[in-house]
């Protein structure tokens, strides 16, 4: 049995002009958290949002902020991030870093913190930091773009990791519709950072409660 079910729209998918908008509607639409995808050029071949994005969306919702680093040295932006209000603060296992120092050190900010594998990693390369994990990400797609295709390959990842650990948050991002999502939290997900299917429909709230529906 997954722990409840969390809906997190990803801004990536928004109109850049209107993301202010953008977050209000996903608040509106009775999401879980706004999705903020943080991208380098280095980590990944794209730019995407700086921590005034993230500072922006704190002032438009009051729901929690969940924000994935793709950066290659996540280390020397934790503060920046958690001082423009992210609640949730993910960094990838493959970057540049001490992941064990990074996590500890979102952790000392009473931030959540979160571990992201891209879709070839193997699970047990987050085993080390497993403990200081409060939530645990996996790329179906290979971070960098959004509106790729799902990749299934971390399926069997997941429905492991959900066995170790019944109560994480185990959370999913790329390629999610609800065929796919319905595939993760069969397989253990239940945390679901979700772009265009959610932005595409003129009603977020009626697909945001199809979901719900359906994963109980």
């Amino acid at each position: 049995m997954n722990p409840a079910a969390r809906i997190n729209p990803s801004i990536l998918a928004a109109e850049v002009g209107h993301l202010y908008d953008a977050c209000r509607r996903v608040e509106d639409a009775g999401a879980d958290e706004v999705h903020i995808d943080i991208m380098d050029g280095n980590f990944v071949p794209n730019v995407s949002f700086s921590p005034s994005v993230v500072e922006m969306a704190r002032k438009a919702v009051k729901i929690p902020l969940n924000v994935h680093l793709m950066m290659l040295h996540p280390d020397q932006y934790v503060d920046p991030f958690c001082d423009a209000g992210a609640d949730t603060l993910l960094v990838h296992i493959e970057a540049d870093h001490d992941a064990a120092e990074t996590l500890t050190r979102i952790r000392d900010r009473g931030v959540r913190a979160g571990i992201v594998l891209n879709p070839a990693t193997p699970l047990e390369s987050i085993s080390p930091v497993a403990h200081l994990c409060d939530e645990v990400l996996f790329m179906t797609v290979n971070p960098g773009f959004g509106g790729q295709s799902f990749i299934p390959d971390p399926l069997p990842r997941m429905a492991e990791l959900r066995k170790r650990a019944p109560d994480l948050a185990i959370a999913v991002d790329g390629g999610l519709n609800r065929e796919t999502c319905l595939r993760c939290w069969e397989h253990g997900a239940n945390v679901f950072d979700v772009g265009s299917s959610l932005f595409k429909p003129e009603d977020m709230a009626t697909e945001i409660a199809w979901y719900r529906g359906r994963m109980r």
